[in-house]
């Protein structure tokens, strides 16, 4: 998939606040997850993202975020091949905290 087909969402774009239904994968690493995250986002690291991809929601609307958007656009277009239905956040952690999103 070449990063034309990507298909990536702007913090801009993204309702405040999110959807209940709107799924937020972060892929970042333990200790980037620690130090702030999005309310209710579902930890799996980007090398463990094969692994566990019994764990995501096919079918769910996913938002996939990491600190500025390389691997999760790696674990994004991963995830369409497997017919998940994901979005890369362009930017990621970086560009929520810039907008002024909420981190915990």
């Amino acid at each position: 998939m070449s990063p034309a087909d990507l298909p990536t969402i702007t913090v801009a774009d993204l309702p405040d606040p999110l959807p209940s239904d709107l799924v937020v994968l972060d892929v970042r690493e333990p200790h980037e997850w620690a130090a702030g995250h999005i309310q209710g986002a579902v930890h799996v690291p980007l090398a463990d993202v094969p692994a566990r991809v019994a764990e995501l929601d096919a079918q769910a609307r996913t938002v996939v975020v990491c600190h500025l958007g390389g691997r999760s656009a790696r674990a994004t277009a991963w995830l369409v091949a497997q017919g998940h239905d994901v979005v890369n956040l362009d930017g990621g952690m970086e560009a929520w905290e810039a907008a002024g999103r909420p981190v915990v």
